[in-house]
């Protein structure tokens, strides 16, 4: 006899990342370009124990590096995450209260508990096409209906579509059930598309003169990875626009650092919501692991942190240029389009003629045959609606094994448009 679940938990599925990580890792001989891993022979860990003898030779303050932490976070760590967003975005401290910013256990925590305090079943959450589809995941876990924006042909949002949209909602009552807007805005996954700054303040100032108050949630988990120069564009946390808006802007030091630290921060402008999520955090984990906090907040201080960044970089250029010019022209003859991305770890591919490219798709079968593995596009767009793009990730693997991947791809790509001729 099975116990009875709850409506959350009877809403739960299978997630798509887990299942994508698990299928890549449980395949020894098949080369992923699916899961969003991070380059396994860069990860810090000659630095990482450097920090660890400095911690351990700090003595009595280095034993409460053991203890349990703040809800909140360590305060040291905070201030020097608030010290960064300020750089950024070029302000002065008296812009940004600190104690506004909490360490979450990476930020899919901050998300989760973002739409858990802020959401019922029911309601609405606007989100870009495409979006990042974990957080489509967790809208759905919570029976939250992600709300597709009109997009323009740059990547851009549509804000005369998008008022529209919520002019719509409003004359039909519903105005109400729409509680956030989600944007991912530097170096996206899984597009690689940045949100201008413009495009961020008419979005804040469509949003303000709405009768019900939508809050915005700004995911910049890509923000500093990028290759050679940063995406010009502040933050909604400092845009004049978003003044009277409830704010929450979240990142992660895991990309650009150490994924296996699993720690991220968040910076929420509305009190209320801040403290809902925090009550909500402290009967989930009674806070972030405060050891995994104090190597992050050494790295930082002492600069470890920005020199192994600087050198991903380079390293993740490198291995964006090398998928890139592999599939190069010849998948390009093929009818297949892409831009090459700035930052972050994906590339995102359209297939030709609209081609299905989805997970029943005879194309993501064959990929898989041939020893490669991918993310169907379909899986960032609310509804699955969209089936002929695709997210390759270039992360984690060697240049020689992205190369042999984009080999694999490439055939794979050939054999389907012969196919398709005969």
């Amino acid at each position: 006899m099975q116990v009875k679940l709850s409506d959350l938990g009877s809403r739960q599925r299978p997630s798509d990342i887990t299942r994508l990580m698990t299928f890549a890792l449980e395949q020894p001989n098949m080369l992923s370009l699916a899961a969003g891993f991070t380059d396994n022979e860069s990860l810090p860990i000659e630095e990482v124990c450097e920090v660890v003898e400095e911690i351990a030779d700090s003595g009595a303050m280095g034993k409460t590096t053991l203890q349990y932490g703040a809800n909140k976070g360590r305060n040291r760590l905070r201030s020097l995450l608030a010290k960064r967003i300020r750089s950024f975005d070029t302000i002065d401290e008296s812009q940004l209260d600190e104690n506004n910013l909490f360490i979450s256990n990476g930020s899919q925590q901050a998300l989760y508990l973002a739409i858990q305090t802020l959401c019922d079943p029911g309601d609405f959450v606007l989100v870009e096409q495409p979006t990042y589809f974990v957080f489509l995941e967790i809208l759905q876990g919570f029976g939250v209906n992600a709300l597709a924006m009109p997009m323009r042909e740059d990547g851009e949002i549509d804000l005369a579509g998008l008022e529209r949209l919520l002019s719509q909602f409003e004359s039909e009552g519903y105005l109400d059930k729409i509680k956030a807007l989600y944007l991912v805005s530097y170096f996206s996954n899984p597009s690689g598309h940045c949100v201008s700054e413009k495009v961020k303040s008419d979005i804040g100032s469509l949003l303000s003169r709405q009768k019900e108050p939508i809050a915005i949630i700004e995911d910049a988990a890509y923000r500093e990875l990028y290759y050679q120069y940063p995406f010009e564009s502040r933050s909604s946390v400092v845009l004049e626009s978003f003044n009277h808006l409830p704010v929450l802007y979240t990142s992660t030091l895991t990309k650009p650092y150490a994924s296996g630290l699993k720690v991220g921060f968040s910076y929420c402008s509305d009190t209320n919501w801040l403290n809902s999520m925090l009550s909500v955090k402290g009967q989930q984990d009674f806070g972030t692991a405060n050891f995994a906090q104090a190597i992050l907040e050494h790295a930082l201080s002492s600069g470890r942190f920005d020199t192994h960044l600087n050198s991903i970089r380079g390293l993740y250029k490198s291995k964006m240029l090398t998928l890139h010019e592999s599939l190069g022209e010849s998948l390009k003859s093929l009818g297949w389009e892409w831009k090459e991305p700035e930052g972050g770890l994906y590339l995102w591919l359209k297939s030709p003629s609209e081609m299905r490219t989805d997970g029943e798709s005879q194309f993501h079968k064959s990929c898989i045959e041939n020893g490669v593995f991918y993310v169907p596009g379909d899986l960032c767009y609310p509804g699955n609606e969209i089936r002929s793009q695709i997210r390759l990730s270039f992360g984690s693997l060697s240049l020689a094994d992205i190369r042999e991947a984009a080999l694999r791809f490439l055939a794979t790509a050939e054999s389907m448009a012969d196919s398709a001729i005969t």
